[in-house]
């Protein structure tokens, strides 16, 4: 049972050896103690897995090897985190544009919700298209990180097109605090503001100098009086996916003129 109030983490990377996250056993249990200390109580964990390799030999033996290392993950968890509930799921590449996610294991703690990316961190032709036919088949898809897509068209517009077709979105933590560079965060706050990110994720690659961010993320909406909306975003709508049920509609954050210039000013006048 996940308690109501817990911080729900559905986007990582801590299956150890199997990616480029957490590379030991010992790195992905320093990293859940880690998110454990910043609140979350519920971790589905999502490794690699390009859907190109479905429907072989590598493919299959990809997932065992997956599920072989999750399960020594999963049982060190339960001895040392009792109270962490741990599933699995995987970020599928999309370079198949049509795959077949009928197996329960390629899924977000077989659900119906499948986590998705773009190759190359692109936005290939039709991916409104291939969204279409994973929901037509009864599954959910999530795409992640749609802030960090190098494509020359406006985030908020994309976003709203991928939701039309039936996706749901995911922003990292990370995006918000400028991790992955200027345009990420802007991309990322539009989203925010326009209200068409439905989670937030840490997409922590189980490394002990990366940071988690979360707390930072939370001082951010707390000034702007979104805790509402925050709270949606990390505790209820991802909760919903374990309990495999759509998020509920995030309010848009509103935002005054220049506000994360103000914003990033006040911080690091705290900080000097």
């Amino acid at each position: 049972m996940i308690d109501e109030i817990a911080r729900v983490d559905v986007h990582s990377h801590l299956v150890p050896g199997v990616d480029d996250g957490a590379r030991t056993l010992d790195d992905a249990l320093e990293s859940i103690e880690r998110m454990t200390r910043l609140g979350v109580r519920a971790i589905v964990t999502t490794p690699h897995f390009d859907a190109s390799l479905l429907g072989g030999a590598e493919g299959e033996a990809r997932i065992e090897a997956v599920e072989a290392a999750f399960a020594e993950l999963k049982s060190a968890v339960r001895e040392r985190f009792p109270e962490v509930w741990l599933g699995r799921g995987f970020e599928i590449m999309m370079d198949d544009p049509d795959p077949d996610l009928s197996d329960p294991r390629l899924r977000m703690a077989e659900t119906s919700f499948v986590l998705i990316e773009w190759p190359s961190m692109q936005v290939p032709p039709g991916t409104d298209a291939a969204v279409r036919r994973l929901v037509s088949r009864g599954w959910r898809p999530i795409v992640a990180h749609p802030e960090r897509y190098r494509a020359p068209e406006a985030m908020v517009s994309l976003g709203e097109m991928w939701k039309e077709a039936g996706a749901y979105l995911q922003v990292n933590l990370g995006s918000l605090l400028g991790r992955y560079g200027g345009r990420a965060e802007r991309r990322a706050w539009e989203l925010i503001e326009a209200g068409k990110a439905d989670y937030l994720a840490s997409d922590h690659h189980g490394r002990p100098h990366i940071e988690l961010q979360l707390d930072a993320v939370v001082e951010r909406f707390d000034a702007l009086g979104a805790e509402e909306q925050l709270k949606m975003l990390i505790r209820s709508n991802p909760r919903r996916v374990v309990d495999d049920l759509e998020p509920l509609p995030v309010r848009p954050v509103t935002t005054a003129t220049g506000w994360r210039a103000r914003i990033r000013r006040l911080f690091q006048s705290e900080a000097s």
